[in-house]
């Protein structure tokens, strides 16, 4: 699963994080995200404008299975 999240976030030039949770937004209406300081909510806020093709959300969906 780290190797597709690598290769997406490298393509997309954003965090493993925001791909993450860009990934999750793309399959679910509302995903839940955790932070503990201001730095991690400033982070995963760039998921928000990030859009994960078809090949992409194809390949995490493969890693995950």
């Amino acid at each position: 699963m780290l190797a597709a999240l690598d290769q997406v976030a490298n393509e997309a030039g954003h965090t493993l994080a925001q791909v993450a949770l860009a990934w999750i937004a793309a399959k679910i209406t509302a995903p839940i995200a955790s932070a503990t300081s201001v730095a991690q909510v400033e982070e995963l806020l760039g998921a928000m404008e990030l859009q994960l093709n078809a090949t992409q959300i194809a390949a995490l969906d493969a890693a995950s299975a």
